[in-house]
């Protein structure tokens, strides 16, 4: 494959033409893992941005300029070409990402940074390249935002390994807020290990750098961090912590135990399990120091040492991962195997998030609203609908029916339902009961 053909350019350049490149990078990069790709830049044209476009969430919030996708579709073509220009000049100028804090729970926020479209559509072709890349390097042991792998994939693998692998201990770590902190300057070192174009790299630093319109007015320019919200980000985040923290446990930590030893990473949300507490030891001393080196702090008070044995199973306490909690269990035929059902924190939260809903969307006609809550509860039931997890599935359902009925019955200053009339009325309206979906292998979402 010549490397010309991996970066074809200019707007005659077809959808295949666009695949073909992709797919040529993708391959060299397997086949040639010390090679540092050039002339990249050259691939973020009419063509790539163009595709981008068929992907972009055309119901995602406005930038800074406040232009909808709806406003940008009304001169497509032209918008396009006008910023495929921009980037050919070199006339191509990040905008200011407009900043939102959406509620974390317990009364913490998450601030997100939300591009202008047109930066939307360079990001994710940008995205695309580098992802083509980094597939072929990323480790089985890495599942966020990559794809055909979910979170489901990492809960479901991580439970095939607990319950075959020999292991007796987990280690529970949090990385404090790690999008806030990733380093510039190692963040550039780690990608130019693979990329040998300043044009593309100072894309990159551009949007890195890229000031912060806040909520009250002032403009922050970061000099850490890749905000969330932003195209860019998973790849960037993925591509840090494969360096930082996958790499280090395949090549140093696993060789160095005495025995079994596996790590499982969702983006920064990540577990270990040790077959020996020594390892385990070794582990939790070391990682605070390996954070540190790369601008990362480990949160404290949410890292901890557990014993997990199945043997020991009564002693054994559970962890949380992703939303559930693991802990050690009795099948039906009395084999001791791991069981998984939603975290209590998080069930908690999802009951808060529907009590919320309800008192938002109580005054709406009943044929528009019971089509909304089934939508919600088809997402919550996709997610957490594991095996195992019928019992904390029908406490949720059960939960959200008496908010519903006591909210529904507040539209008015007569109630409007006694309890036999709003089962009728669940059942008139076909409204979700829980189900077990673990079979399901799609990617999978929150309802709530």
């Amino acid at each position: 494959m010549q490397l010309a053909k991996e970066t074809s350019t200019g707007q005659a350049g077809s959808e295949k033409l666009m695949r073909t490149s992709l797919q040529g990078i993708a391959q060299k990069a397997k086949r040639l893992k010390s090679y540092r790709f050039r002339n990249l830049y050259r691939m973020l044209n009419y063509s790539s941005l163009t595709e981008a476009w068929k992907t972009n969430n055309k119901k995602a919030a406005a930038g800074v300029d406040k232009v909808t996708a709806k406003e940008f579709a009304e001169e497509l073509k032209q918008n396009i070409e006008n910023l495929a220009e921009h980037l050919e000049k070199k006339r191509y100028r990040a905008k200011l990402l407009r900043r939102v804090d959406i509620p974390k729970g317990e009364g913490k926020t998450r601030p997100l940074g939300i591009p202008a479209i047109a930066d939307k559509l360079v990001q994710s072709a940008a995205a695309k390249i580098l992802e083509a890349i980094y597939e072929q390097d990323f480790l089985a042991s890495s599942y966020g935002y990559r794809p055909k792998v979910s979170a489901h994939t990492a809960i479901k693998d991580l439970s095939k390994e607990l319950n075959y692998g020999d292991y007796s201990y987990i280690v529970e770590a949090d990385i404090k807020g790690f999008f806030q902190n990733i380093d510039h300057a190692w963040l550039i070192r780690m990608l130019e290990q693979r990329i040998d174009d300043k044009a593309f790299v100072g894309l990159i630093k551009k949007w890195l750098k890229a000031g912060i319109l806040k909520q009250d007015g002032e403009v922050e320019h970061p000099i850490t961090g890749s905000p969330q919200g932003g195209i860019i980000s998973p790849i960037l985040a993925n591509t840090y912590l494969h360096y930082v923290l996958d790499l280090w446990f395949e090549k140093i930590v696993k060789p160095n135990c005495e025995g079994e030893a596996y790590l499982c990473r969702y983006c920064d949300d990540f577990v270990c399990a040790f077959q020996y507490k020594g390892d385990a030891d070794k582990f939790y001393r070391s990682l605070p120091k390996r954070l540190e080196k790369f601008g990362l702090e480990l949160a404290v008070d949410k890292t901890q040492i557990i014993q997990f044995n199945r043997w020991l199973r009564k002693q054994s306490s559970s962890f949380e991962y992703l939303g559930f909690e693991f802990r050690w269990g009795v099948s039906r035929r009395g084999k001791t195997i791991i069981t998984r059902r939603t975290a209590r924190k998080r069930l908690r939260k999802s009951l808060a998030n529907f009590k919320e809903w309800c008192r938002e969307n109580r005054n709406k006609r009943l044929r528009r609203l019971f089509p909304e809550l089934n939508s919600k509860l088809r997402g919550y039931y996709n997610y957490y609908g594991l095996i195992g997890n019928s019992g904390r599935l029908r406490e949720f359902y059960e939960q959200a029916m008496k908010t519903l009925y006591k909210w529904l019955n507040r539209r008015s200053q007569r109630k409007s339902f006694d309890w036999s009339e709003f089962n009728r009325v669940l059942k008139r309206y076909g409204v979700l009961t829980p189900r077990i979906v673990e079979t399901n292998q799609k990617q999978l979402s929150f309802g709530f």
